[in-house]
């Protein structure tokens, strides 16, 4: 099991109004969070990008973002979790520039994570009539950046867009490209990403129960893969909460009183696209704030990342026998104090990291080498 981080900006109004941090204040916050999980040890910072999401992400240009975030790390994979790489958000030619360039910045740490975005408020905005149209433009898009980056002259015509042409440039740093993601959720999407030989990313609000027959969805089809790049990324990455302290009872007192539910209220406010579960409150209303009880019961079915090293453990191993192949957290989505979130990863770096993640090379790099060989910079 490898282990990550997910940056999202996410800036509450009660942050602003509370005065308890300025949006400027939650950006080098998010940034001296990846600097943490570099030294820590976990190996991927993923960073979203979401547009006009008032307090669920104010992280817009993620591009810019991550190429500080790869000044600031040594080890770290830093990762788009996602580009939207659909035509009217952004052109898939500066799509493959973007990525490139930042796999030159990274020499090779870049993870190329794609989607098609999640929420009408994003996908209206740039004036795409639906969200069932931004599947065609993704369809499309992901193998023509493949071909930009795979040929000297390249040129297109299309659906949504046409070239003439053109060298695209810079051409990657990684032979042949950084490793590819899709963020998924469907039993379909999990079984397209695998016939394409990417990598999922995924989100849960549930058990590792409840992934695993996606899980098995996708390690079913990706041994028929036909790969739309030229190698095959075989992983799934799961992102949920984690809050680890030598006292797993401090632990759940702190994560159940610190307003993670203001930030799944938020989730389904935006993200319409995401299957709303049975019972979930419709915005403004909040679902209620997990208790100390609940999160015991987690705990004790192996199901909860809160609490302490040997109980988080016990999940961990839980997630592994589903078939995950990360486990990301998004620790910067409750109130409390940095300090805490800076303790909690510590110490996870300091028990779990090297009790799970016992090979140093992270497996994007691994596959990629054993499938194509180990070069860099060879453009």
């Amino acid at each position: 099991m490898e282990f990550g981080i997910f940056t999202n900006m996410y800036h509450p109004k009660h942050w602003r109004d509370g005065r308890v941090r300025t949006e400027h204040e939650t950006l080098k916050n998010e940034l001296e969070y990846i600097e943490i999980a570099d030294r820590a040890g976990f190996k991927y910072a993923w960073s979203a990008e979401h547009h006009f999401l008032d307090e669920y992400s104010h992280l817009s240009a993620s591009e810019s973002f991550m190429a500080y975030a790869i000044a600031r790390t040594s080890r770290i994979h830093v990762g788009s979790a996602i580009m939207n790489i659909t035509r009217d958000v952004n052109h898939p030619a500066r799509c493959a520039e973007r990525a490139a360039m930042l796999d030159h910045l990274s020499e090779g740490r870049f993870e190329f994570g794609t989607g098609r975005g999640s929420s009408s408020t994003e996908v209206y905005g740039f004036g795409i009539p639906s969200m069932e149209r931004t599947r065609e433009l993704w369809d499309e898009s992901l193998p023509q950046i493949v071909r930009m980056w795979r040929e000297e002259q390249y040129s297109y015509e299309g659906d949504s867009f046409s070239m003439p042409p053109r060298r695209v440039l810079p051409k990657p740093y990684t032979d042949p490209h950084p490793p590819i993601w899709v963020a998924a959720g469907s039993p379909g999407t999990f079984e397209k990403a695998a016939r394409l030989g990417i990598g999922v990313l995924c989100f849960t609000l549930g058990t590792p129960d409840t992934l695993a027959p996606l899980i098995e969805i996708y390690k079913e089809n990706i041994e028929k893969a036909e790969p739309v790049g030229d190698y095959i990324n075989n992983n799934i990455m799961v992102t949920g909460d984690m809050l680890c302290l030598d006292d797993g009872d401090r632990a759940r007192r702190m994560f159940a009183a610190n307003k993670s539910n203001y930030h799944t209220g938020l989730v389904f406010k935006y993200l319409d696209s995401f299957p709303r579960p049975p019972g979930m409150p419709v915005w403004p209303d909040l679902p209620p704030e997990p208790t100390e009880a609940e999160l015991q019961a987690g705990t004790n079915a192996a199901a909860s990342c809160v609490g302490d090293p040997d109980e988080i453990s016990r999940t961990i191993q839980r997630f592994i026998d589903v078939g995950a192949d990360q486990l990301t957290f998004s620790s910067t989505v409750c109130d409390y104090d940095f300090d805490v979130l800076r303790e909690s990863y510590e110490l996870f770096g300091k028990h779990l990291v090297p009790r799970f993640d016992t090979d140093p090379v992270h497996s994007t790099t691994r596959q990629r080498e054993a499938q194509v060989g180990a070069s860099y910079g060879t453009r």
